[in-house]
């Protein structure tokens, strides 16, 4: 498990995000500047930029996640792979997308795994 705060591992990970060229800056820079994005884990895989209510894997799949498409501007698609959401020209928009289609009840994400987000999720 990792250690610290959830909002300092969290930051941490943005601030790591920020130094990548694993996905687009602009990108990351208009997730980081959307609160309710900000709040999550990023991560990345296969070029596309994911948010996780939690910290460690396996992380939730429970938020859409934001793909380069092919020629420029974003693909929003998601929780899961079948489902799509839209695509948009900006990061911006890209990103509104995603923060509308945010599940019920989205947070600050957690320090542990789904496993630990469906259980407070039981709790409450």
């Amino acid at each position: 498990m990792e250690t610290g705060t959830a909002e300092a591992v969290i930051e941490a990970e943005w601030a790591e995000l920020f130094a990548s060229d694993r996905v687009e800056g602009s990108l990351v820079r208009a997730a980081y500047a959307e609160p309710r994005l900000r709040q999550l884990f990023p991560w990345v895989g296969m070029w596309e930029l994911h948010f996780s209510r939690c910290t460690e894997h396996p992380c939730t799949w429970d938020v859409p996640y934001i793909a380069p498409r092919r020629g420029g501007g974003y693909v929003v698609a998601g929780p899961s792979r079948e489902q799509w959401v839209g695509e948009a020209d900006t990061a911006e928009a890209a990103v509104n997308m995603v923060a509308e289609h945010l599940p019920p009840g989205c947070g600050r994400a957690v320090v542990g795994n789904r496993h630990d987000v469906a259980a407070l999720v039981q709790e409450s």
